[in-house]
């Protein structure tokens, strides 16, 4: 049940969440109200699973032989706003 990719699934469902409640959430509230506290709230949980996003997408790229071309694809997903839905419908 705990398998690589199904913690790969999780981690990039979390960052994706992670990336659309601090773009589309945190940081409006931060310049329309001057209120940093959401930007501080939600940055450091999206930090810790982009970097665990980036780290487990290279050890899977190895685990299942992935074409460089899809690693790429799937580490700019992860820059990109519903990126990493894209990626866990198209590759996973």
């Amino acid at each position: 049940m705990f398998s690589l990719k199904n913690i790969f699934r999780l981690i990039a469902f979390l960052e994706g969440l992670s990336y659309i409640l601090l773009l589309f959430i945190a940081v409006p509230v931060k310049y329309i109200q001057g209120d940093p506290e959401y930007v501080k709230l939600l940055g450091m949980p999206h930090g810790l699973l982009f970097v665990s996003y980036i780290a487990l997408a290279i050890v899977l790229s190895m685990t299942f032989n992935w074409k460089k071309k899809i690693l790429w694809i799937v580490l700019l997903a992860s820059i990109i706003p519903f990126g990493t839905f894209y990626i866990d419908k198209k590759y996973l």
